[in-house]
C-alpha cells in the first residue's frame, strides 16, 4: 500500500532538523516564537522513528510471515549506501577526527550504544544506529505478535511509552543529568532503548491504519493537529525527544494517510513526493554538505552574510540530495535487493 502524501512530510521534518543544526545567528532565530520551533526541531527525529514504525507495518501487512534474510537485505539496501556516503563526505573536511575505533562503531551502527560516542564522525548517523535496532526486532515483532493479532504488544507499548516519559522527565531534572555534550545527555537523547517506544507506537498506528483505512477529507483535523504541534514546541517546556509527541504525531500520520482532501492532492504531487523520497539523503548528508560549503566559501575569500549562506546551503543541499538519491541510493538499493543466496 503506497501513501504518497505522507512521503513529503519526511522532507518537511528533515528540513526542520537541517535548520535546527544551522547557525543560530540567522534571521529565523531572531523571530519571536518561530525561533522556539527550530530550537526544538530535533523532535523531527522522533517523527522519523514513529513514521518508520508506521510505514514498516503498512509495507508488510499483507504478508503471512516476514522472511528474515530478505527483510534484512532490503533494509540494508535501503539505508546503508547513503549512510556510508555521509561518512565519506564528512571525512572530506573532518579527516582529522578519523580513527579506526570510530570507523568500526560507525560502520556497524554501534555509536549510540556506547556512552560518549553517539556523535562520532557524521553525527546524524546516531539515529541510524537506533534504526538498526528497530530493523533487527521488527521481523520478530511481526511474526510473533502482529500477524497473530497478539494484543499483549499493545499493553507492552503503552507501558513502555509511559515508563520512558516518566524516566525522561525525572532524569532531565535530576542531579544525574549534567546537561548538553555529556554522557548523561547522550543516554537521554541518543541511547537506542530510549526510542523503542516510538517505533512500537508507530507499528501500532500502522496496524490501526491498515484495519481502518477508509479515505475521507481530513484537511481540517490535519491542520489543527499540525498547529497544535507548532504551539506545543513554542509554549510547552517539556522534554519531547523520547516519544512524548507521539500523542500528536500519531493522529497526524494516521489522518493524513487516510485523507483525500486538498492537502493530500498537494502533497501527492510528483515533485513533492520525489523530494520526500530524497529526504533521507537530505538528513544523512546535511552536516557534511554544510562543512564542505563552508570550506568552499572560505576558500573563495568572499564575505557572505549568514542569511545568504543559508539560502545557498538549502539550494545546494536539496540539489545534491536529489542527485544522491537518483544516482547512488536508488541504483545501489535496486542492485543489492537482487542478491540471492542459493
Amino acid at each position: 500500500m503506497k501513501i504518497p502524501q505522507i512521503t513529503f512530510t519526511r522532507f518537511i521534518a528533515a528540513m526542520a532538523i537541517v535548520i535546527s543544526h544551522f547557525n543560530k545567528d540567522m534571521f529565523l532565530y531572531n523571530i519571536d516564537y518561530i525561533s522556539n520551533v527550530f530550537l526544538k526541531a530535533n523532535v523531527g527525529v522522533s517523527y522519523f522513528f514513529i513514521l518508520s514504525g508506521f510505514i514498516m507495518v503498512v509495507a508488510y501487512h499483507k504478508k503471512e510471515r516476514i522472511d528474515y534474510f530478505d527483510y534484512y537485505k532490503n533494509r540494508f539496501a535501503r539505508i546503508y549506501p547513503l549512510y556510508v556516503l555521509g561518512l565519506l563526505l564528512y571525512l572530506v573536511t573532518r579527516y582529522s577526527n578519523f580513527s579506526f575505533y570510530k570507523l568500526f562503531l560507525y560502520l556497524f551502527g554501534l555509536q549510540s550504544w556506547i556512552p560518549g560516542e553517539a556523535m562520532i564522525l557524521n553525527f546524524p548517523g546516531w539515529s541510524i544506529s537506533v534504526e538498526f535496532l528497530f530493523y533487527l526486532i521488527f521481523p520478530v515483532l511481526y511474526n510473533y505478535f502482529y500477524v497473530k493479532g497478539n494484543k499483549s504488544i499493545w499493553v507492552i507499548t503503552v507501558m513502555l511509552w509511559i515508563i520512558t516519559q516518566i524516566f525522561s522527565g525525572l532524569y532531565v531534572e535530576s542531579s544525574y543529568y549534567e546537561g548538553p555534550h555529556t554522557q548523561s545527555h547522550e543516554l537521554l537523547y541518543y541511547f537506542p532503548l530510549m526510542h523503542i517506544n516510538e517505533f512500537l507506537a508507530g507499528n501500532l498506528a500502522g496496524i490501526f491504519f491498515v484495519n481502518h483505512h477508509q479515505r475521507k477529507n481530513y484537511d481540517v483535523p490535519v491542520m489543527i493537529i499540525f498547529i497544535l504541534i507548532i504551539l506545543s514546541l513554542i509554549f510547552i517546556p517539556l522534554f519531547f525527544h523520547n516519544g512524548l509527541m507521539a500523542i500528536l504525531f500519531i493522529p497526524f500520520i494516521v489522518l493524513i494517510s487516510k485523507n483525500n482532501g486538498l492537502i493530500t492532492r498537494l502533497f501527492s504531487l510528483k515533485q513533492l513526493e520525489y523530494l520526500g523520497e530524497a529526504s533521507y539523503a537530505v538528513y544523512i548528508t546535511h552536516i557534511p554538505v554544510l562543512y564542505i560549503l563552508r570550506e568552499a566559501i572560505q576558500w573563495s575569500g568572499r564575505n557572505i552574510g549568514i542569511d545568504k549562506v543559508f539560502g545557498i546551503y538549502i539550494i545546494v543541499l536539496t540539489c545534491t540530495s536529489v542527485l544522491f538519491y537518483q544516482f547512488i541510493e536508488k541504483p545501489l538499493r535496486n542492485s543489492l535487493k537482487k542478491i540471492r543466496i542459493r
